[in-house]
């Protein structure tokens, strides 16, 4: 029975999802799904990502998060549009939330929509929110096994972060291993070693999404 009802609920997710991305590819948008675990990096990553890509591609977010609007803020801050979902408790975004959020958005006026999922590798895998990316976000704390963990968020993926490459020499993880990990699983993905604290490693990932975006338009 139980089985029966989560179907029901993926397909009925399903269908919004779809909905979304309608009006996604009617708006010229693309977008990208960021699912990672509490403390990857994930909203470092998005930090990043508008600063670098400011001026050269116009942006919008949506942020979830359980309880607090802090991580919202903090893109805020960066001048750029942003709608915070708060799941009160829940453990993924699903496209309902997203649906809702989107009203809140110009998206005629954006060329890229990030959406930071809640820190999780397990529920966000199952829920399509619409996008057209997704893009964990790994970070070296976290060790080497996280795609043997979590095959279904990393089989998932068009792109894995490897995020605090800049603690690297800090921890017993091999990059090389965690790469091959990932290559298991997902062997088109395109992987990107990066610091979202200190700017290492940033700038391929950039030119990587810019192509994407100039590809929609």
């Amino acid at each position: 029975m139980e089985v029966k009802v989560v179907e029901r609920i993926l397909k009925a997710n399903d269908a919004v999802a779809r909905s979304n991305r309608s009006r996604f590819d009617a708006a010229g948008v693309l977008v990208v799904n960021f699912i990672g675990s509490p403390g990857a990096g994930k909203t470092a990553v998005l930090e990043q990502t508008v600063k670098g890509l400011r001026g050269r591609v116009a942006l919008a977010c949506i942020e979830g998060d359980p309880y607090t609007t802090r991580d919202a803020e903090r893109i805020a801050a960066l001048d750029c549009p942003v709608v915070q979902i708060n799941t009160q408790g829940g453990c993924h975004l699903d496209a309902s939330l997203v649906s809702q959020a989107l009203d809140q958005l110009d998206l005629a006026a954006a060329d890229l929509l990030l959406i930071e999922n809640v820190g999780n590798l397990l529920c966000p895998s199952q829920y399509d929110l619409g996008e057209h990316l997704t893009v964990v976000v790994l970070s070296v704390t976290e060790g080497a096994d996280k795609p043997e963990k979590y095959p279904a968020a990393f089989q998932r993926a068009q792109a894995v972060i490897i995020n605090k490459v800049d603690a690297l020499a800090l921890t017993d993880v091999d990059l090389d291993a965690v790469t091959a990990a990932i290559r298991r699983f997902n062997p088109q993905a395109a992987i990107f070693p990066l610091s979202a604290r200190t700017g290492e490693g940033v700038e391929p990932w950039l030119l990587w999404l810019e192509d994407r975006v100039k590809a929609v338009r």
